[in-house]
């Protein structure tokens, strides 16, 4: 009894870890483009305005409001914000922020709460599903602990996008979907949890529609061991009613240009790839050969794990020194198969294994202690096989392959559309991201059978263990410092948000009589989706008036001259800039 309430107050106690990590500093900084698009598309505005002519564009109308801007929006306003900002994507993700900002109000902290929440939740969701799966307390404490750390989770916490509620949706699907097949095995109904899962279906494909992803491997496990195939047509009904729902969304909704959208990207990403590579405005972009996409999608594999997080990184580490690390560390993992076993290991065992780990030390061209890490490497692969195939592991193979199925489906998913496509665009370890709950398992897994290996072999072992959680304690405090941009986008720390800012201003210095004056740039339309009714910028207006009151009177302009200053213009012509974006400096 006793125990039991040290563990209770053990998962409390790390929840509210988790929680303080993912939300300190959450509002520090200034939202980045998608999280603009978050923005607008959650109250139902178009980007650029192509739903706010009569505000910005009617005949003889040379200024607006927030009050005009403000007026109340329809659900058509909302399906094309959809459609124009996030190619039709993420519908029920909107509404979750919509109504959440009615009741709580808008601003930064306000829009990145849901995603602090759901990142949260998952910790403890992540928990409860090891606990019931893999029947132990112990491992599931381990599993969450591991999972309130994990830089990835904390980093898009921090966003004002949909990935922590998907991250969080397509766990719970997959604890749904093993209840069902245990309670199938014993022979109980299950039809409430059918129900369940395939609501849950159809919300986790409208949070994000790379989802599907998960439940490909749900139809993986369906085909592999669901006996008899009789079986197989409640899965299939529950999965076709699931799309049934999406497919609403597609038919009458936003999702109607998905696909058209999908298409006109991915020619025009190839083309990007094969003639712009790298000066092209949407990063690198390279053709889908075999080096390249080998080339992005490793880091992908290596970040999935805490003990491997960036070791996938040639540019940083080299070639020439990881190839050595590797070679150096599969010595090492030959003495660890041989003498694990032994009770007492003999001295020169002892000290041989762990100089094998920093042998490379003198050789390598750069000074970086993750190399001693990646020597671990094929140690910590191989605790992690014997880890999962060993007796007191008791893992029914079923669950065991699921779990490798999930970690590492999602990544090889993308991988396969990269060659499809024939770029590496897509290649994002956001879009995997699905995978992290399951990969925290098996490290999990891997910590439970380092703990029983000889002392030297464990002591060397949890020493590269606590240099890979310095570099995890570095990534999260570049994480908090906005200059992590594998995770945050950005290598520079964000200033805090400009037009949060200049509204701020606005309500203190404007008077009957001024006008607020916005710069207004000319905009290059890639396809009719982006192609608005003006061809110059209003978002510097549109953004600002986000924060300002919805009942406000406020005059404002836009000045087709003007590409940078936010001006507040007074009688005799008194002009006060309230913010210089300089060009693209504050807009990110």
């Amino acid at each position: 009894m006793i125990l039991l309430l040290r563990k209770n107050i053990l998962i409390i106690l790390i929840l509210v870890f988790a929680f303080f990590l993912r939300v300190y500093q959450s509002g520090s900084h200034g939202i980045y483009l998608d999280e603009k698009y978050t923005m607008v598309i959650s109250q139902g505005i178009v980007m650029e305005g192509a739903n706010q002519k009569d505000v910005f564009f009617a005949p003889s109308k040379t200024t607006f409001t927030p009050a005009e801007f403000w007026k109340p929006k329809s659900l058509d306003d909302f399906i094309e914000a959809n459609i124009r900002g996030d190619i039709g994507n993420s519908p029920s993700y909107y509404v979750v922020l919509w109504l959440w900002m009615k009741i709580f109000g808008l601003s930064d902290f306000s829009a990145r709460f849901p995603s602090v929440l759901a990142s949260t939740l998952l910790v403890g969701l992540l928990f409860i599903f090891v606990k019931r799966h893999f029947k132990s307390t112990n491992l599931a404490l381990l599993s969450a602990f591991l999972a309130a750390i994990e830089p990835f989770f904390v980093a898009y916490s921090h966003m004002a996008r949909n990935y922590s509620m998907s991250f969080f949706l397509t766990l719970l699907a997959t604890h749904v979907f093993l209840i069902i097949y245990e309670r199938t095995k014993a022979g109980k109904k299950s039809a409430a949890y059918f129900v369940a899962y395939g609501l849950i279906l159809a919300l986790s494909l409208l949070s994000h529609y790379l989802t599907l992803t998960v439940f490909l491997c749900h139809g993986l496990f369906v085909l592999f061991y669901i006996r008899p195939f009789k079986r197989w047509i409640v899965y299939l009904a529950t999965t076709l009613a699931g799309i049934s729902i999406v497919s609403l969304w597609f038919i009458y909704g936003g999702g109607s240009y998905t696909f058209k959208t999908l298409a006109h990207q991915a020619k025009l990403y190839k083309d990007v790839a094969l003639n712009n590579p790298t000066n092209n405005g949407y990063g690198e972009i390279l053709p889908a050969t075999l080096a390249n996409v080998s080339q992005k999608s490793l880091p992908l594999f290596t970040d999935l794990f805490i003990f491997s997080n960036g070791l996938g990184q040639f540019k940083t580490l080299g070639i020439r020194n990881m190839a050595l690390a590797l070679f150096l560390g599969t010595a090492a993992v030959l003495m660890l198969h041989l003498f694990r076993r032994k009770q007492k290991l003999p001295l020169w065992v002892a000290l041989l294994y762990p100089v094998l780990l920093i042998a490379g030390l003198p050789f390598f061209s750069v000074t970086n202690l993750q190399l001693v890490a990646l020597a671990a490497l094929p140690s910590f692969i191989y605790l992690l096989i014997i880890s999962l195939g060993s007796k007191d592991a008791d893992l029914p193979a079923p669950l065991l392959v699921f779990t490798l199925i999930l970690s590492f489906v999602p990544t090889l998913f993308l991988i396969v559309m990269a060659f499809r496509n024939g770029h590496t665009y897509g290649i994002t370890q956001r879009y995997s991201g699905f995978s992290f709950p399951y990969t925290v398992i098996l490290i999990a897994f891997m910590i439970r059978q380092l703990s029983r290996l000889p002392l030297a072999f464990r002591g060397a072992l949890a020493a590269v263990l606590c240099i890979q959680l310095f570099f995890v304690a570095k990534l999260l405090n570049d994480v908090y410092q906005d200059r992590a941009p594998k995770y945050t986008y950005f290598s520079i720390t964000r200033q805090p948000n400009p037009y949060y800012v200049t509204a701020q201003k606005i309500k203190q210095l404007y008077a009957v009589g001024d006008t607020v004056v916005y710069p207004s740039r000319k905009l290059y339309f890639h396809d009719e989706i982006e192609k608005t009714y003006w061809p110059y910028s209003i978002q510097d207006a549109q953004l600002t008036n986000l924060y300002l009151p919805r009942d406000a009177k406020y005059v404002q302009r836009l000045d087709t001259t003007e590409t940078d200053k936010i001006i507040l213009t007074k009688p005799r012509g008194v002009k006060i800039t309230l913010f210089d974006l300089q060009g693209k400096t504050y807009r990110y």
